[in-house]
């Protein structure tokens, strides 16, 4: 399986007439269909002037199109999607900073994404979904100059490029070249022993690594099948598992409280279609929660812990009858994990240091940031800004943050961009955004904020401001109004510890 290093190879796997895209209310695309679809997709972009490492970014609503495009872009090109719930503002950020050469969007989307392109001199490439050809097919932009030879990607080519919230500094460019995707989601799929007779309920947004890999990839290179969502709904949920008859599903913590909060009233369709697995990732899940969605699905819950630099995947709990670790995020499934101290020295089982990894999974590096590469590899080892101690089993405990990111839900989201978009604000002469604990979403973001002297502002009013140029996850819920910000001995603002400090 290690021959596997391009996405157009990954996708051999399936069988010709197995399903590899489901959706509800519409007929399957089979194996056979995807790869046509991919190879037909690849050679329009080449017609259009778009092959091998040109940018191109997806701004489609999660289903079952946007997961065959962003395969079929990510085969010959450079897949780079965005949240569909971004702002002018932020599409014109990343759009910029990636280079993005075309743009696609469904046909007649009304995103800003699409005034943002033409203002960008992005070429604009419509998608029409064609369902009754199967879930996920699409026409791509008939108005090209015809088709190109359709050359696939290689091993080394740009597979799917994202953006990392920087706590201290702007985003950073994350480019995962074909063989890294490849080798993650190889993992993913051993970790959880996928074979073609398993099928994914996808709930998880395809903007993201969580959805893009484990969601995905992981299951199209075991030839399984994946039914795609419009995006996480709990009202939903149950109808669609009755309908996808799925053996498996991943989803973030907050997405699993919210399952947990409807299935008394949906035991029936529960026990009609029984799990093989729950999977949780992208932030800790209580052990508590653990414990119920077990007795809930009769089903292991598999813990796993994952970032965007790695190709998602880092450490999982693994399958019965090995031993899962309620607390941890279990064992190195993926690249190699190490704990190492500040002075770059790797520690014993049982000490505290920052987790670090390596392996063919991990980025070779940020796209034009030296400065972030050479803080982020020590000899070879990526640092991944995570404090933790490993057991003498290997099982992985995450002990804190080392970044400022305020993890809301999952959603990452990174403070120094709040505080920059609040410092617009004539009234504001000081901001500091930090997280807050939330009951469900783990954290919130909340804003400390410094009036210019004379001068006023609501809370609403700052929030309104924020909301006309942030994604709505990103807006501050609470901002405090302080006569000053608490510093450091070095006169640094103080983020973390912020919330405690100020009794929220």
């Amino acid at each position: 399986m290690s021959t596997v290093s391009t996405l157009r190879e990954l996708l051999a796997k399936g069988a010709d007439a197995d399903t590899a895209i489901a959706a509800p209310g519409t007929p399957p695309l089979s194996y056979a269909g995807l790869r046509q679809l991919v190879d037909r997709s690849v050679a329009t972009l080449n017609g259009l002037g778009i092959s091998r490492n040109d940018r191109v970014a997806i701004v489609l609503p999660n289903g079952p199109e946007m997961a065959a495009a962003f395969v079929a872009i990510a085969a010959g090109a450079t897949a780079a999607p965005l949240n569909p719930a971004y702002r002018a503002d932020e599409f014109e950020f990343y759009m910029s900073d990636i280079g993005a050469k075309a743009l696609v969007v469904d046909k007649g989307s009304d995103s800003p994404a699409v005034a943002v392109a033409q203002k960008l001199g992005v070429r604009l490439v419509e998608l029409e979904p064609q369902p009754q050809q199967g879930a996920g097919s699409f026409l791509l932009d008939r108005g090209g100059t015809g088709v190109g030879n359709g050359r696939s990607a290689e091993a080394d080519d740009v597979a799917l490029i994202l953006h990392t919230s920087g706590t201290t500094s702007r985003p950073k460019i994350v480019p995962l070249a074909q063989r890294n995707v490849c080798a993650s989601a190889l993992s993913i799929a051993g970790t959880l022993r996928f074979t073609p007779a398993d099928r994914g309920l996808n709930i998880m947004p395809l903007f993201h690594i969580h959805g893009l890999m484990a969601g995905l990839l992981a299951p199209f290179s075991a030839g399984s099948s994946v039914f795609c969502t419009p995006g996480f709904n709990a009202l939903r949920f149950f109808a669609w598992m009755q309908e996808a008859k799925p053996t498996w599903y991943t989803a973030v913590p907050t997405m699993h409280q919210a399952i947990l909060s409807r299935a008394t009233q949906n035991k029936a369709i529960i026990a009609a279609h029984p799990l093989r697995f729950v999977r949780s990732s992208s932030s800790s899940l209580a052990p508590q929660v653990i414990a119920e969605l077990e007795a809930t699905f009769g089903a292991p819950v598999i813990e796993s812990y994952g970032m965007t630099e790695a190709s998602h995947q880092m450490a999982s709990n693994p399958l019965p009858p090995a031993a899962r670790k309620p607390g941890t995020v279990g064992i190195a499934a993926g690249p190699q994990i190490a704990i190492m101290d500040e002075a770059g020295k790797v520690l014993p089982a049982g000490a505290t240091g920052e987790i670090v990894i390596r392996g063919p999974g991990v980025t070779a590096g940020y796209e034009n940031n030296p400065k972030a590469n050479a803080e982020a590899f020590t000899d070879g080892w990526f640092r991944t800004g995570d404090q933790g101690v490993m057991d003498g089993e290997g099982y992985l405990s995450i002990t804190g943050r080392l970044k400022e990111i305020i993890n809301r839900g999952g959603e990452k989201i990174s403070p120094r961009e709040v505080d920059e978009i609040l410092m617009d604000h004539p009234a504001v002469l000081q901001v500091v955004t930090f997280a807050m604990p939330h009951d469900k979403l783990g954290e919130e973001v909340a804003a400390a904020v410094v009036l210019r002297d004379g001068m006023q502002a609501s809370e609403k009013e700052l929030r309104d401001f924020a909301g006309t140029r942030l994604a709505p996850f990103k807006v501050p819920r609470k901002v405090v109004f302080l006569p000053e910000i608490p510093k450091g001995a070095t006169g640094k603002l103080q983020r973390i510890g912020l919330a405690e400090k100020l009794g929220l």
